[in-house]
Formats: C-alpha cells, sequence, structure tokens
C-alpha cells in the first residue's frame, strides 16, 4: 500500500459513502428508487442539515475497526486478543442510541446475547448468512502486517460473533480478500480468478484456533464439512460473477446477475459487479450499486470499499467526504493504516 494511494482512507470513505447513497434506496425496487431520485447516473449524495447519514452498516464497520485498533495496540493479532474488544464494541452499539438505522436481526441477536459471560460461540447466530458480517469486514484488509492465516482467522471471527453460517465466515474471509489484493495494486480483471482460486484453497481449511468450537453447532458431521459448505456456496456465485463480469448490461439492475445482496455470498458478488462494471469511475460504481432492487446499502457499501481500495482516498470528490457522517473517525483510521 503506497502512502500516496491512501487505500485505507480511500476503502473506509468509499464504504460510507455507499452506504449513505444506498441508505434512501433500502427496501425500494429500481423504478421506485427512479421515481425518487431520477436517472441513476445523476443521483446526488442525500444530505440532511448538512450530513450524508449512514446506516449500521458504517457503524460496525467503525466498531470492528476500533476493536482491531485495541487489540493491537495490546499486541501480534491473536483470537483472544481480538475477540474481546470487538465484543465489547458490538454490545456498546447494540446499546447505542444510535442504533436506530434499520440494523440487522441476526446482528441485534447476536449483541444481546453477547452481552455478558457466554462463550461467544453460543451467541453466533449459526443459521444465519446475512451479508451483516461481510458489510463490515473491510477493515481487515487494510490493517498491515498481518499474516494470511491471521487476516483469514480474524475475518472469519469477526464475522461468528454474530453469523455462524459457514458461508457467512468464508463471504467475509473473501471480501477482506479482495480489499487486500485491490490495496496491494492487484489489476480488477483478474480479481475474481484470484479469489476463486483463493476459495479452492481454503476449501478444506477450519481455523480452529479462531473459530474454537463453532462448528459443532451446526448438523454437520464435521468440521470440514461444515467449512466446506461455505466454499462451496462463495464459489458457485463467484463462478456465475465470472461468466457475466465482462458482457453485463451496465443499465441492468446488477441484481438480476448475481442475486439481492440480503445474503452474504451475494452481497459480495454484487457489490464486487457493480465495482468491476466502472473500475475506474468510483461514483458511477456507487450509484448503480445503491439504484438496485436489493440490499442497496450494503451493495454500495462494498461496492465502495472496493473502489477505495483500487483507487485511494482520490477516488472520492470533497464536497462528498466533507458531509458524510463520521468522517473524522474514518479519516483518522484510515491514516492509522495507510502509516
Amino acid at each position: 500500500m503506497t502512502k500516496q494511494k491512501q487505500a485505507a482512507t480511500g476503502t473506509l470513505m468509499g464504504l460510507a459513502l455507499g452506504d449513505a447513497l444506498g441508505f434512501p434506496t433500502e427496501f425500494n425496487d429500481v423504478p421506485a428508487i427512479l421515481a425518487k431520485c431520477g436517472p441513476w447516473r445523476t443521483m446526488e449524495l442525500p444530505v440532511t442539515r448538512g450530513t450524508a447519514y449512514i446506516t449500521d452498516d458504517t457503524q460496525m464497520t467503525l466498531a470492528l475497526a476500533r476493536g482491531i485498533r485495541t487489540a493491537m495496540d495490546r499486541g501480534p493479532l491473536s483470537p483472544l486478543r481480538l475477540a474481546r474488544p470487538v465484543r465489547d464494541e458490538f454490545v456498546d452499539w447494540y446499546h447505542s442510541p444510535e442504533n436506530n438505522r434499520a440494523p440487522g436481526n441476526t446482528c441485534l441477536r447476536a449483541c444481546m446475547l453477547l452481552d455478558g459471560d457466554r462463550p461467544w460461540q453460543d451467541a453466533s447466530q449459526i443459521g444465519s448468512k446475512g451479508c451483516g458480517a461481510n458489510m463490515r469486514v473491510a477493515p481487515l484488509g487494510l490493517v498491515p502486517g498481518l499474516s494470511e492465516e491471521q487476516r483469514a482467522g480474524a475475518a472469519q471471527l469477526q464475522a461468528a460473533l454474530t453469523h455462524g453460517h459457514p458461508t457467512g465466515l468464508a463471504a467475509s474471509d473473501l471480501t477482506a480478500r479482495a480489499v487486500r489484493l485491490l490495496a496491494q495494486g492487484v489489476d480488477p480483471a483478474g480479481l475474481v480468478g484470484q479469489l476463486r482460486s483463493y476459495a479452492y484453497e481454503n476449501r478444506d481449511t477450519y481455523h480452529e484456533r479462531w473459530l474454537g468450537d463453532l462448528w459443532t453447532r451446526s448438523q454437520d458431521p464435521s468440521a470440514r464439512h461444515f467449512v466446506r459448505r461455505g466454499w462451496d456456496e462463495c464459489l458457485a456465485v463467484l463462478e456465475r460473477l465470472d461468466s457475466v463480469q465482462r458482457t453485463a448490461d451496465p443499465e441492468l439492475d446488477p441484481c438480476t446477475y448475481t442475486g439481492d445482496g440480503w445474503i452474504a455470498e451475494e452481497a459480495l458478488a454484487t457489490g464486487l459487479l457493480c465495482f468491476l462494471l466502472f473500475p475506474g469511475d468510483p461514483l458511477t460504481a456507487l450509484r448503480r450499486a445503491a439504484c438496485t432492487r436489493g440490499d442497496s446499502d450494503s451493495i454500495a457499501a462494498l461496492a465502495g470499499a472496493f473502489a477505495g481500495a483500487h483507487l485511494g482516498a482520490d477516488a472520492w470528490p470533497a464536497e462528498w467526504t466533507d458531509r458524510v457522517e463520521h468522517r473524522d473517525e474514518l479519516r483518522e483510521l484510515g491514516a492509522l493504516w495507510d502509516a
């Protein structure tokens, strides 16, 4: 990650801007969005009293980022060092009066259960693969100096605190991986192929050091069976993405190709598709993502994270970044990891 590019700042700011752009369009179909916002290619950042408001997607990204910072202030990243501060941040988010931005039921249920002494594995919603785990994982693609095992294990652990389904774990791992590769300068044209290779390589890896006995809460006969189930669902949607990324019509709702994004693997694929349709035009990628029939704020948040990782902080115009909620903290965390 070069200093000039400021990939961490670009990623966090892009995620928040996509989230803010998609906030008013979530739960609407495309005709309703067009009626409300006008042509999608000229959608403006929605500003109320000078502020572009974000949703739980950015709130939980910041909670995770603060937890990572606390953990790494105490030494090298490890499961015990990460789980406690991130758990505390998630519980704080759960109790915050600001937690009124249409948060997901899985996150609410799990965070309620995390507020206490039970092992986190007992709070995890083992049947949920909603996109709430991978919409917030981008910071783990940005932290410098982690080994592959640390990055993958931490991405899956933070997912499992709320979403215990193996597809939620694999999609979070892949999302962090995509952010990391783009921040390092990987050509977007080859990104999906690299993610598919990564998924194949990790298909049999259960990160027991990070996840403990989480898999035993499922109906799977073994840890390997559990984890394969998640990777195979992600591989299926990555194959779908690979087959359409060069031929998809940008005027058609991206959800038509890779799904509506309410579940983890579809949020990853559709967020990536929006970015890959316009790899050099980040605002158009955000606008396309926000004008979708699916989970618009999460799809746009992911598209913004990928675009920001690829292009850096200069991707985003000042008239947008100066208005987005939590801009000071987003810049502070970005600067920490850009350094």
